[in-house]
This record gives structure tokens, sequence and C-alpha cells, in this order.
């Protein structure tokens, strides 16, 4: 039931949202670019000389009757961009108790009501060491049982591989479209440069960066050993307050270089504690980077 995830006044709320889009791409709809086609466009683009066929309906008959000649008014169409959310489900967004794996799936929930709202094309895709399942949904808010039963089933599993899933996706997903990362960007690999690939190859990029409190503030003290959730390594170190609060600064500081990867492609960033209900992340950080209006 779609209630899993998210809860119906939630669902109403959401109603009153589209997906913003602020870059444009070139034939598609649903960015700021237009596309040089007659048709049921709002803008006003041009008139051509009416032929045999043409609809009688877009006739400027004002200069018909001025001209005694028939010009067809072409306006600007605006075909759909493609929306892809990129999920992902390695073993470390299992960590403290799937709390953050259970954020992530009501977030892609969220964004993809929104785009079926919208009469959006939406394709999920989850994602680890390489591309996972995929669900593609259209058509209406009715389609959205569905969407909420993929992601409920979706589990865990494997090490992130950024630079892998970059390639697949790329060769997969040849049209250009906006593509939302949601992901903790935490990996063994570098995962900054593979995310570039994704601009590189025409896409719009829109990271969520979801974290536990505890990830950016460990409350522990005093000799630890912590076990990598992908790889298992294990490490041994003294915590101390001290420590804590470099830890904290090499924590923002990486998240400012994955904001900067975004911003850098002319793309967006939002960064999400498990500890912000998802409401008022939607309608907080998410609303003010234009991920979604």
């Amino acid at each position: 039931m779609a209630e899993t995830l998210i809860d119906r006044d939630f669902l109403e709320k959401l109603e009153r949202l589209t997906i913003r889009w602020r870059k444009s791409f070139p034939g598609l709809v649903g960015g700021h670019n237009l596309s040089r086609f007659a048709g049921p466009g709002q803008e006003f683009l041009d008139h051509r000389h009416f032929h045999q066929g043409d609809d009688l309906r877009t006739v400027n008959w004002r200069a018909y009757m001025r001209l005694e000649k028939m010009f067809l008014k072409m306006f600007r169409v605006e075909p759909r961009v493609p929306l892809r959310l990129l999920i992902d489900r390695s073993l470390s967004m299992s960590a403290y108790g799937n709390v953050k794996w259970d954020y992530t799936r009501r977030l892609a929930a969220a964004f993809a009501y929104v785009g079926l709202v919208r009469l959006d094309t939406i394709q999920l895709q989850t994602f680890s060491s390489t591309l996972g399942d995929s669900f593609p949904c259209s058509g209406g808010r009715h389609r959205f049982g569905p969407v909420s039963d993929f992601l409920t089933r979706q589990t865990t599993q494997g090490a992130s591989d950024f630079l892998k899933v970059s390639r697949e996706f790329t060769d997969r997903y040849s049209q250009r479209g906006l593509v939302i990362i949601l992901s903790d960007f935490l990996s063994d690999t570098d995962c900054l440069r593979p995310l570039e690939y994704f601009a590189e190859f025409g896409h719009e990029l829109f990271l969520v960066q979801v974290h536990a409190p505890e990830e950016r503030t460990p409350p522990w003290e005093g000799q630890l050993e912590l076990k990598d959730a992908e790889t298992g390594a294990m490490v041994e170190l003294d915590f101390d307050a001290e420590a804590r609060d470099k830890y904290e600064a090499a924590f923002d500081e990486y998240s400012l270089e994955v904001q900067r990867t975004a911003l850098r492609h002319g793309g967006r960033y939002v960064r999400l504690s498990t500890g912000t209900p998802i409401e008022d992340a939607i309608f907080g950080p998410v609303t003010q980077a234009q991920g979604v209006s």
C-alpha cells in the first residue's frame, strides 16, 4: 500500500508540488528549452503558409481577412524531459538500523509521486556496485501504488562503485534528462569524478546526500574498533572531543565537495539528515534547492 512509505496527508500536500527544471535540453520538453514545431504550446513563435491538411484551428483568421492569404500560427512546444531516480542501495545505506535506507526510500517515493502528478516519465533505478532493479512509471497519481510496492521490496546489498554505475547508466540511458541521485556518497572508491560523467553526457544532476546524525557527529568516545559496512575493513582509533571536531569539519568539507560537483555543472544539491522529518525536508531544503516547487 502507498501509505507504507508516505501517509495520505503528505500525499495531498505533494499534490501542490511540481518538479521544476532549471536547465534546458534541446528538443526535449520539461526544461526551458523549446522546440520549433507547431503545436498546442502557449508561446507564439512564428507564422508559416497554410498547407492542405493543416489544423484549421491554428489559422490566423485576422491575417486572412487583411491579406486574403492563409497563415498558420506556430507555437513553442516543450516535449517532456525524462526523470530518473538513481537510488543507492549499497550496504552503507542500511547503517544505523536501516533508518537511512528507509528515509531514502521515502524520499524517492515523494519525488516519484510529484512526477506522477505532473504526468512525467519516470524511471526508478537502484544501484550499488552495478545498476540494480529498475521500475518505469508514468500515467498519473493512480500509478503510485506499484511505485510504493517496488520501493518497499528493495533491500540493501553490496558496495557502491560510482565509476561502474556511471558508465552503465550513460550507456543504458542515452536520452538526456534530470537525474536525481539519492545516496550517502560514502564509498571506498572515488565518487566525485564519476558523478561528473553524468553531466558530461548531458544529464542534469540533482544530488541528494542522505546521512544519519551519527555519521556527522559520532557520539562515542574512547578506544573504538569500527567496521566498514561495505568492505568489512576494521579500523582502531582513539576518539575524543578534539577528534570529533576534526571529523565534523572533514565531513562538512566532503559534503561541500559533493555540492561543488553538482553546481559546477549547473546542477543542484541538498544534504539531508535522517533527523529531519521527510515532510520538512521536501518543503524546506529540497524546495529551496528547486528540486520541487
